[in-house]
């Protein structure tokens, strides 16, 4: 706790410097922290400025809860659901939420953003807010987020914490293989969702933003269990390579083809789509390889699949892909999803289907949009209540949003 002498300097002084002086100071201390005391000095930092009552909330891998991380001065309370609960929808908007307590003081909710992926939130109570708090406060919570992300490659600590049931050996594969779960720059959008959590094996997904060009990958390994998650490792580990040597979709599908083919046999294959597209223009080239159709989604509707020319799998050897090129407009959202969505069957015995994949996305789209990593999250969860709660096969959804605007990533900073 703050004494009574060092309570009236920080009440008198809020300003620009005592932030950076704060900052610098969790700064300078955390690189030789070992994990287990990065909350107890981000508790003993905010209590810096009055605050109280701090919780380090994250995300659980079903995306259903905030879970409080456990720890010496911190404030450990029940999860938060990630709807209809001030936790959450601090996460989901990005924003900063406050409630003012019945009591004594506002109990402010700050999302946790590293760049614009959602790590969590953290809560904390102070007595009064003003101007200058919430912009210390927003800092803060921007280098509590980078310190999480970087701390969490040394501890199993956070993983525990977001492991809400036991995760099967292939599961903890797929979500080692997962790049962030969602992007957003000015141009462009991406989230994606696994499903079933704890218990995914040959689905995946991978992407990256290089200069205007994102590239995206998404693949179904065949079969269960840990043979399907090393297939989908060697096929996302043969993406990335290709990625980053600077080649097209054609020469990416065949150097994965030659990685599962001459790794796993002829008997053995990934389904996948590809994609590449230009964030200046919303030009974008696929390859379907045993994939259903992405939809195409205008003004919260589905409008049509993207339909290509079906590839063979990849991993069946020789086939030169067949690329189709569609330009989008300022707005749309591009949907991919695996089988595992429209095979599931329902009460009498009937696949899902895609008819009624369009209808949820549809009524969806009636709905108030919370940007495409929360909407995505919802159709998720409408989805598995309309398959009854189920999902007994990898049921995958990524989606994208094309803003379109400004090709020059320096105009942000203007």
């Amino acid at each position: 706790m703050v004494n009574g002498a060092m309570g009236e300097e920080i009440a008198e002084d809020r300003s620009e410097g005592f932030g950076e002086r704060l900052l610098g100071v969790l700064l300078d201390r955390a690189p030789h922290l070992p994990p287990q005391l990065i909350a107890p000095l981000i508790a003993e930092e905010v209590a810096m400025i009055g605050g109280r009552d701090v919780s380090i909330l994250l995300q659980d891998y079903a995306q259903e809860l905030l879970v409080p991380l456990p720890g010496r001065r911190l404030h450990v309370s029940q999860p938060q659901p990630v709807i209809d609960s001030p936790a959450g929808r601090a996460f989901l908007r990005g924003q900063a939420v406050e409630v003012p307590q019945a009591h004594d003081g506002v109990r402010m909710y700050l999302p946790l953003l590293d760049g614009s992926d959602q790590v969590g939130v953290m809560a904390l109570t102070l007595n009064a807010v003003g101007a200058d708090d919430r912009r210390l406060l927003r800092r803060l919570a921007s280098l509590v987020a980078d310190l999480l992300v970087t701390k969490n490659a040394y501890t199993d600590e956070f993983f525990r914490t977001r492991r809400r049931e036991p995760m099967s050996v292939s599961a903890e594969i797929q979500w080692s293989l997962l790049p962030p779960l969602s992007m957003s720059v000015p141009q462009v959008e991406v989230a994606g969702m696994l499903e079933p959590a704890y218990r995914v094996a040959g689905d995946s997904f991978d992407y990256a933003l290089n200069d205007d060009i994102l590239h995206v990958a998404l693949i179904d390994a065949m079969g269960h269990g840990l043979d399907a998650a090393t297939m989908a490792t060697v096929a996302i580990g043969a993406y990335r390579h290709a990625r980053r040597v600077f080649i097209g979709l054609a020469e990416k599908y065949a150097f994965m083809d030659d990685a599962i083919s001459l790794q796993f046999g002829p008997d053995h294959f990934v389904t996948a789509q590809l994609m590449q597209m230009n964030i200046a223009t919303g030009a974008m080239e696929l390859v379907n390889a045993g994939h259903p159709a992405p939809l195409l989604v205008r003004n919260g509707r589905v409008v049509r699949q993207l339909e290509c020319a079906t590839t063979l799998p990849v991993g069946f050897g020789g086939e030169v892909p067949r690329i189709r090129e569609h330009t989008l407009q300022q707005g749309d959202r591009v949907l991919y999803y695996t089988d595992g969505i429209i095979e599931e069957h329902v009460a009498g015995g009937e696949p899902f289907g895609e008819e009624r994949l369009t209808r949820c996305v549809n009524r969806l789209g009636k709905e108030p949009s919370e940007g495409a990593r929360a909407d995505l999250r919802r159709l998720s969860h409408m989805l598995k209540r309309e398959r009854g709660g189920h999902t007994s096969d990898d049921a995958t959804l990524f989606m994208i949003e094309w803003r379109g605007g400004a090709a020059d990533h320096l105009a942000v900073l203007d």
